[in-house]
């Protein structure tokens, strides 16, 4: 469910979405607002997850509330990949037409003997660039190999374009937290209303 305000002017004054995914793996509601501040409210039954989509919506400053109940008796896996396909599908929802957007981002984050970098494209295409290597099997209770799972799924069903990259490190919580606030403030960089027009000779993204 969308919740849209129109200014005059074409552009987007509120920008919301929610959604509902049930399956027999997991059940999700998530709700995120474009134009919030970064307040945040997620459990995912998966400590890490939190942590990282809690950095997500600090640093993109779009509000997030996700409550997941998952198959965590079996893994994290199915938790992990619907989550970000809720999360994707909830993003794109709330950016509607896309009028006025900067659809472009791109981020260099440090996290300490770390540089990770992310560059999105808010096409309407969805693809996915991950070059990460990690020297852990999980941190946590999160398989890092969830990591790259995690962004193709977001990738596919937000319809984006989006480029991650450790270019050095040494630590593996600090390459995927690099990642993740990578992701998050090249977001908040694409989402930014700059315009009163759709950035596509096309017409429409």
């Amino acid at each position: 469910m969308t919740s849209l305000k129109t200014l005059s002017n074409g552009t987007v004054a509120a920008r919301r979405a929610s959604t509902h995914r049930k399956t027999n793996e997991t059940d999700i509601h998530v709700s995120v607002h474009l134009d919030g501040t970064g307040v945040y409210r997620i459990e995912t039954g998966i400590g890490f997850l939190n942590h990282m989509l809690e950095l997500f919506s600090k640093h993109s400053r779009i509000d997030i509330d996700l409550r997941c109940t998952g198959d965590l008796h079996i893994d994290d896996h199915h938790t992990v990949e619907d989550v970000a396909i809720a999360l994707g599908a909830a993003l794109r929802d709330a950016l509607g037409a896309k009028v006025g957007i900067e659809r472009y981002g791109c981020a260099y984050i440090p996290m300490d003997e770390t540089l990770a970098r992310c560059v999105i494209d808010l096409s309407g295409r969805s693809y996915l660039v991950f070059n990460a290597k990690f020297s852990r099997a999980k941190i946590s209770d999160m398989a890092t190999e969830m990591v790259e799972h995690f962004f193709l799924s977001l990738a596919e069903h937000l319809k984006a374009n989006v480029h991650l990259e450790v270019l050095y490190g040494k630590n593996t919580h600090h390459k995927i937290e690099g990642l993740f606030k990578a992701f998050a403030v090249a977001m908040r960089d694409a989402v930014r209303l700059t315009s009163s027009d759709v950035a596509s000779t096309k017409g429409v993204i």
